[in-house]
């Protein structure tokens, strides 16, 4: 008997493997465009469904953007019904401004994509991402010079989250189309260069390539695996040195042991202050690097300076030995 083709076999095998431990019975969501690599998911999924008994559905989500945006959802769905995926949810969002285009899109469609899961009980939720996805990502962390945490891409497992593709390229992606006969569209947004990623894609990663060797898309992709084993070993060190620091003998002003703290290497030391700084109240988005140095230099560089303020009205200060993080008593009045 002849087998699928090649293509079709490996995202097949991509999706048992990343797929393995999801029980019988169990709803597994996938997030679809309608594009190649969401649409070969979607087939491969619904394949493997028929041993493992999973129940294989679907989220289209329509970020009312582009001209007609409505009708291409709606053709989207209705191939994922052609493929078995039952039901098959169309989630119109408002994407806002917050961050940029990209940023506020991507925020719109995991919202939308999470509320859906919620409501069918999804025990995992697959996304389409591929290795060229992934390294496109660790450029883009290059560039923001934000850390091991930046340039280690996306995670394969996170949450309930799942990427079964990112060890499968763009071209695998469509051929495996190709080879199922499945229906396949393609977003003109994917070549809008105004988009950073877009750019990335079209005119970075080609240079990179033709310079270096056709081998640095999965070189990239093998780097970002190799950088978050490095980063959780990382966060499960800071863990350990935030518990041991934390001063507990004072429930109403939670503090931590700058002796404590100092002994720690520098790369421990400053996710121990960022764990700190979201605890108590800061942003995420609006901590920079700059602001964990300027709290680094109470524990490590102490000669009596003044407090540090931080976004959301927190203030970091050293007393006593000790480094607090809390609301400012102004913003608390305001």
């Amino acid at each position: 008997m002849t087998g699928p083709p090649p293509a079709v076999a490996r995202v097949r095998h991509a999706v048992r493997e990343c797929l393995a431990d999801v029980p019988a019975g169990a709803v597994v969501l996938v997030a679809a465009s309608g594009g190649a690599d969401s649409m070969a998911l979607a087939a491969a999924t619904a394949f493997e469904a028929r041993t493992a008994d999973w129940r294989v559905a679907a989220v289209v989500v329509d970020h009312q953007i582009q001209t007609d945006s409505g009708g291409t959802a709606r053709a989207a769905a209705d191939a994922l019904a052609g493929l078995s995926l039952d039901p098959v949810v169309i989630r119109a969002v408002r994407v806002g401004v917050e961050g940029g285009p990209e940023a506020a899109a991507r925020s719109a469609r995991y919202g939308a994509i999470d509320e859906v899961a919620t409501e069918l009980d999804a025990a995992v939720v697959v996304l389409g991402h591929t290795r060229d996805d992934q390294a496109e990502s660790v450029l883009l962390g290059l560039a923001r010079g934000s850390g091991a945490r930046s340039i280690s891409g996306m995670a394969p497992v996170r949450g309930r989250y799942r990427r079964p593709l990112l060890t499968i390229d763009r071209v695998t992606t469509r051929e495996a189309c190709n080879g199922e006969g499945v229906p396949v569209w393609d977003d003109p947004h994917n070549d809008d260069a105004s988009f950073t990623r877009v750019r990335v894609r079209q005119r970075v990663i080609p240079v990179v390539e033709r310079e270096l060797g056709p081998g640095v898309v999965a070189a990239l992709a093998r780097t970002a695996d190799l950088l978050r084993e490095d980063d959780a070993a990382l966060e499960q060190w800071a863990m350990d040195v935030h518990r041991a620091a934390r001063c507990v003998d004072d429930a109403e002003r939670p503090a931590l042991d700058a002796e404590i703290l100092a002994t720690a290497p520098a790369a421990v030391r400053r996710r121990v202050l960022r764990a700190e700084a979201l605890e108590r109240g800061v942003p995420g988005g609006d901590l920079r690097a700059s602001h964990l140095a300027d709290v680094d230099a109470l524990v490590t560089r102490w000669r009596g300076q003044g407090p540090v303020h931080l976004p959301g009205g927190v203030r970091a200060e050293r007393d006593c030995g000790r480094l607090q993080l809390a609301p400012h008593p102004a913003a608390e009045v305001g």
